[in-house]
């Protein structure tokens, strides 16, 4: 509907410029005085099927573009001088034979002289009806045809792509926990369903890979704890056996160590647990990192038999005391585990950043395991580090806590070949 009433606008506005514009003409013509010549411009108007007329001021037809539009004039619209009126009729006065039908008529007036003229002019709009009723009937017809075959390919498309939907969630409901390392098919379409099946085998992908992750730590978890518990339990036996309870003397320090080895590595378990799915509280205040630091060489000096030696800067950090703390000494230790001589530890500051170096004079990591050394139960050297104790956690939790405090640690060595750990934390009022 609105496509006719466009078309049927379209086609009267250029009817009635053509109008307008021929009786502009006219009327411009006889304003120089000029009526002979207006006659001629109005005989030449009949090649293109228009009709015209001059009527002076009387009402009666002094020029027409036809003779036999010399008797009556086409119409009633008298405009005033330099005025134009348009008007739709179904008829015109005098005006038989193949020009029967609707038109569309336009009065300008005029003056030449003292005179008053008015200029007709009329163009059959039957043919416009005609095809504005062509193009209803077509539209009739076609429109039915049109959304048929519309609808047909919609259908066809919708349903090819809900097939592939179909065919990906079939696929992805068939992996189980068992099956991780299956993918979905990508078909061939590079188009949102391609990537979609892209996506899913991405997200499959994490979901393998954290599936493993915690395999892996459940499998380290259990192989780490099996040690005390095999210790504990054959313990607890051969002492049940002695009636005397002599062996139970014997047997309690390391019965009580096994015990403080089982619940510190429960609690670095606990730890790292909550770091990995921030659920730590950081508790911010202004801490003296010298003070903490210079804490923790204290105690590493009683129970190493290192040279330990030291060299602090004050430093002043935001950050939680408690949590810098445990960083420090899981990082100390871990020097103190692996150092043959020495432990040498430097506290500096510089552009905003608190540097701390810990080195050890025991070989440094190996440039290709300096990222996985920071890995959960990752050992280096397996025997030497369930002998002195370590759980291989203590670096993967330096690490997470340092990360909260918007800090970093990194593996390296030191240019005369000692091992080193870099921290890094920025200074109060840094950021």
């Amino acid at each position: 509907m609105l496509l006719l009433v466009l078309l049927q606008n379209a086609l009267t506005v250029a009817t009635d410029d053509m109008l307008r514009s021929k009786t502009t003409d006219v009327a411009e013509v006889l304003s120089s005085g000029e009526m002979a010549e207006a006659g001629q411009n109005i005989s030449s108007a009949e090649g293109q099927g228009l009709l015209i007329q001059i009527l002076d001021g009387s009402g009666r037809v002094v020029q027409a573009s036809d003779p036999e539009l010399l008797k009556t004039p086409m119409g009633s619209l008298r405009p005033n001088p330099g005025e134009s009126m348009a008007k739709e009729v179904s008829f015109l006065v005098g005006v038989t034979g193949d020009s029967d039908g609707e038109f569309y008529l336009v009065a300008t007036g005029a003056t030449s002289g003292t005179d008053t003229y008015v200029v007709l002019a009329a163009r059959s709009i039957q043919v416009q009806a005609d095809t504005v009723r062509t193009v209803a009937l077509f539209l009739l017809l076609a429109t039915p045809a049109l959304l048929l075959i519309v609808g047909m390919a919609v259908r066809f498309l919708v349903g090819r792509s809900l097939r592939q939907v179909e065919i990906t969630r079939a696929q992805v409901a068939d992996i189980d926990a068992g099956h991780l390392a299956d993918r979905v098919d990508v078909p061939p379409t590079n188009d949102e369903l391609a990537a979609l099946a892209v996506t899913m085998n991405a997200m499959l992908g994490r979901i393998e890979t954290a599936d493993t992750h915690q395999r892996q730590f459940v499998s380290h978890a259990s192989h780490e704890l099996r040690s005390p518990l095999t210790t504990l339990r054959t313990g607890l036996e051969v002492s049940a056996q002695d009636p005397t309870h002599r062996t139970w003397l014997d047997m309690a320090p390391l019965l009580v160590a096994e015990t403080r080895r089982m619940g510190y590595l429960v609690e670095d378990l606990l730890t790292l647990s909550k770091a990995e799915d921030n659920g730590l509280q950081i508790l911010r205040a202004d801490v003296d990192l010298d003070d903490v630091l210079a804490d923790e060489l204290r105690r590493l000096r009683s129970t190493t038999g290192h040279e330990v030696r030291s060299r602090l800067e004050p430093v002043r950090v935001s950050g939680d005391a408690r949590r810098l703390s445990q960083v420090l000494r899981n990082v100390l230790d871990n020097a103190g585990r692996h150092a043959e001589h020495t432990v040498r530890v430097t506290l500096t500051a510089d552009d905003g950043t608190a540097r701390l170096w810990i080195d050890n004079d025991g070989p440094p990591v190996p440039e290709a395991e300096r990222e996985r050394i920071f890995e959960r139960f990752v050992r280096l050297d397996e025997s030497r580090s369930r002998d002195t104790g370590g759980s291989g956690l203590g670096l993967v939790i330096a690490r997470s806590l340092l990360a909260a405090h918007d800090g970093a640690i990194i593996a390296g060595e030191a240019s005369d070949g000692f091992c080193r750990f870099e921290i890094r934390l920025p200074l109060l009022g840094s950021r």
